[in-house]
């Protein structure tokens, strides 16, 4: 080969390498598109409610009426700030006592079983919780307190909504409390602190920042919550002022009227949806100036430290008593919360497995009787559709982010926090975009197209993420080697990394099928929920399954097959559950192999 075929084939490889580099950053910016799109596109959508109704009366006006066309919110935005604050009051304090629990006390033999018990309350979809408040909790709250109305109010939807966060928040606590040094322990017990002081006193105050995170995300998911709430709220023309008094709150507004809206009380609806997203936007903010590190806030950091100290010396004088009821309280609630798994999964299934049946899974539907047929196969063609999308785009984003862009440059800093802030983003949100940009501005109609592309974005800050992890632990010995053998960045990423981290990709797809699966939300706006026929295209209209549960329950007259199709959710929610814990124990069992090997 002369010296000049040399310098050619190296050009190319060079070209190449740089037209994969851009590719993989468009891909990666996709994420900040699709934010500016939403945010933008919604304030479009929703311009012309503020200019009719004008910004401050829309905000601060109170009375929602469709015959006056008078809209204003301000009593749903008192009404989700009164239940995110108390769901999160009480979720959030059984889940950090979870979490304390989980991480010190729970015995090792149980803890991967406890663990799965929580990933499987995150994992039920919010229209299951929806239905078993509204025909279990609501039934015996009337019974017990003997109300005036059926059991609607802020006193269910708190109870509910709790449940449905405490997940969240008790993993990223477990995670913080984890990652706290094991020489503040150390240090602690030198002290002379018992180990219930060295917990609550040293440990939990370590892990400040990781908690405030978590609640904060809490309240997140809670102010996003459309369906379960929408169920048990009441949709109520007050505030709550009780705790049987129905209220309404930002996304239980948007569900409540959209389906009988005219085009002035839509645009009002979108603008509803336009301020939630604020909050949520506002939220993420908050968010991120809490993960700052310790070093970029010296106050918080100081005061951290010294907390910590003295903490520690107060242990040090103090009997321990209190600690020690913490611990009772731990155990107490660890149990509430095991039981509460417990009992809504038996409770759906002594419900709705008796309904099931093979003509009711698979035969023929009609008007006159319902199947669940043209549900598989919508959920089927919606579940293809949206990761046909969003594999590409966050398997691509991923290979950036940890292959090609700098640790801590500006670029990276950005594309992550605009992946959070899509993470963040609510399904209602969702929904009201993909009902303003791809079923009207794109013509797409209430279809499966305009659903499964909607779902994509839902579910991509999940694949670039745990995509993303699993290229982070590839060792870069592995890489060194293969450059070594004379083998380009390009072919090295897909012949030897992805394969590495092929579990972790296996992973995000069953995260992400979870996902579509339990998604009602968005696709009441997008897909719709026509479920007499079996799709034949993407440009039909067909409910999945937990839309399916919603219609059901909506009529008020098949209360019956929607417990029997909630029962198939659930079946689905805990094979996707096992499905992910094998897929991490496959990685789990390469990773030991691969430093086995290393070490060898």
């Amino acid at each position: 080969m002369t010296r000049e075929q040399v310098k050619d084939k190296f050009r190319r490889a060079f070209a190449k390498e740089n037209i994969a580099r851009v590719i993989f950053l468009l891909l990666a910016v996709f994420s900040v598109l699709a934010v500016f799109t939403i945010v933008g596109y919604l304030l479009y959508a929703s311009i012309p409610a503020f200019g009719r109704i004008g910004f401050f009366r829309f905000i601060f006006g109170s009375e929602w009426s469709a015959k006056s066309e008078t809209f204003g919110i301000w009593r749903m935005i008192v009404g989700t700030f009164v239940l995110t604050v108390c769901a999160v009051l009480l979720g959030g304090t059984l889940a950090i006592f979870t979490a304390v629990w989980l991480v010190f006390y729970c015995p090792k033999k149980i803890k991967k079983i406890y663990t799965q018990i929580i990933n499987l309350l995150a994992g039920i979809p919010s229209i299951v919780y929806g239905l078993f408040g509204y025909k279990f909790l609501m039934p015996l709250l009337v019974d017990i307190f003997h109300p005036n109305n059926a059991g609607f109010g802020l006193l269910a939807c708190t109870l509910i909504l709790s449940i449905m966060i405490l997940p969240t928040i008790t993993s990223i606590t477990k995670n913080s409390l984890e990652a706290v040094p094991m020489q503040y322990y150390e240090g602690a017990l030198a002290l002379g602190c018992t180990k219930n002081q060295a917990v609550w006193k040293t440990l939990l105050p370590a892990a400040k920042g990781g908690i405030i995170s978590a609640v904060i995300l809490g309240i997140g998911r809670a102010i996003g919550e459309t369906m379960a709430v929408q169920m048990i709220v009441g949709n109520g023309s007050g505030y709550p002022l009780g705790a049987f008094s129905p209220f309404t709150t930002l996304t239980s507004n948007i569900v409540q009227n959209w389906g009988y809206a005219a085009p002035t009380e839509q645009a009002a609806l979108i603008a509803d949806g336009f301020v939630l997203l604020i909050f949520i936007l506002i939220l993420n903010l908050c968010l991120i100036a809490v993960k700052k590190p310790k070093s970029g806030n010296k106050f918080f950091s100081r005061r951290l430290r010294e907390g910590e100290k003295n903490d520690a010396l107060k242990s040090y004088r103090r009997t321990g008593s209190i600690q020690d009821f913490l611990w009772i309280v731990s155990w107490a609630v660890a149990l509430l919360v095991a039981f509460t798994l417990a009992f809504t999964v038996i409770f759906v299934f002594v419900k709705g497995l008796p309904n099931l049946s093979v003509d009711f899974l698979f035969g023929k539907s009609s008007n006159a009787h319902n199947t669940l047929a043209p549900a598989f196969v919508s959920t089927i063609m919606l579940i293809a559709l949206a990761l046909l999308i969003a594999l590409p785009l966050g398997i691509g984003a991923a290979i950036y982010l940890n292959e090609y862009a700098k640790n801590g440059s500006v670029t990276v800093k950005i594309i992550r926090l605009f992946v959070d802030t899509l993470a963040g983003i609510p399904s209602i949100v969702f929904g009201l975009f993909g009902m303003v940009f791809f079923v009207r501005g794109m013509n797409m109609g209430y279809s499966l197209a305009a659903g499964g592309i909607t779902l994509a974005l839902i579910i991509l800050p999940t694949v670039i993420r745990s995509t993303e992890q699993s290229l982070s632990e590839v060792p870069d010995s592995m890489r060194e080697a293969s450059y070594a053998l004379g083998a380009g960045k390009l072919r090295t990423i897909f012949v030897v990394v992805l394969p590495q981290a092929i579990a972790g990709i296996v992973t995000s797809i069953i995260l992400s099928v979870g996902r579509i699966v339990n998604e009602s939300a968005a696709l009441i706006f997008t897909v719709g929920s026509a479920s007499t026929f079996i799709p034949l295209g993407y440009g039909d209209s067909a409910a999945s399954l937990s839309v399916l549960v919603w219609k059901f329950m909506s009529n008020g007259l098949q209360v019956n097959e929607a417990y029997a199709t909630a029962a198939v959710l659930l079946i689905f929610v805990i094979v996707l559950n096992l499905l992910v814990s094998l897929a991490e124990y496959l990685f789990n069992g390469r990773r030991y192999e691969r430093k086995k090997n290393t070490a060898v």
